[in-house]
């Protein structure tokens, strides 16, 4: 992973690279010019949480250096397929062991959730082969569970969903489509995050200033 701070993170988490999520991720990621793709499927690191909160696994380097960057980032972006409902095991194995309590996320007194997490912005790239008429008899949780039940919960508190249903019978026109439509989202991201990012490195280094 690269040393410096991109100031958006993008989380692919297909474990195929020849994956039309990959791909989206990929798209996105360059029209940005200052994004890094954080491809879960090359991370060595155990997805299982074998202990609960019981007990506190050491964290691989891997995941250290994961969550380095998404601390630094802006704005965060998830790329997934919905599998049965949810999301692939890597990717809910990466939220399980990288997103950690009073890290990640703590409970106020009064039992509700705060984030921790910088960035206030995000985005979830959703495929499905759900085609869009059927949406809204599954309701596809996996977008519930990414979007709010995590990002949101984690302080990410404006996240916005791009949904990209019927996948396995989509033309190749309409693929393009999407295609295009992630890199639009990169290329309108990028300034603003790499503003944003130096906004904060300005605020951090004067405060530095301040206490030295």
């Amino acid at each position: 992973m690269p040393s410096t701070p991109s100031s958006a993170l993008v989380i692919d988490g297909h474990p195929d690279s020849r994956s039309l999520t990959a791909e989206l991720a990929r798209r996105y990621a360059a029209a940005h010019g200052d994004a890094q793709v954080l491809a879960l499927r090359d991370l060595e690191f155990d997805p299982h949480l074998r202990y609960g909160y019981r007990e506190r696994m050491t964290l691989e380097p891997d995941l250290v250096d994961a969550r380095a960057a998404l601390h630094a980032a802006e704005n965060v972006v998830v790329a997934t397929p919905l599998w049965w409902g949810s999301v692939p095991a890597v990717l809910k194995g990466f939220f399980d062991r990288a997103l950690l309590p009073q890290q990640e996320y703590r409970y106020s007194a009064a039992g509700l959730p705060v984030g921790l997490i910088p960035a206030t912005r995000g985005r979830l790239l959703l495929l499905a082969d759900t085609p869009w008429f059927f949406a809204p008899i599954t309701g596809l949780p996996a977008q519930t569970q990414v979007a709010r039940n995590t990002m949101r919960l984690c302080g990410i508190r404006s996240v916005r969903t791009h949904r990209m249903l019927g996948v396995k019978d989509a033309a190749e026109a309409r693929i393009a489509r999407w295609l295009d439509r992630a890199a639009q989202l990169g290329a309108a991201d990028g300034p603003r995050d790499r503003r944003d990012a130096q906004a904060r490195s300005g605020a951090a280094l004067s405060a530095a200033t301040m206490i030295a």
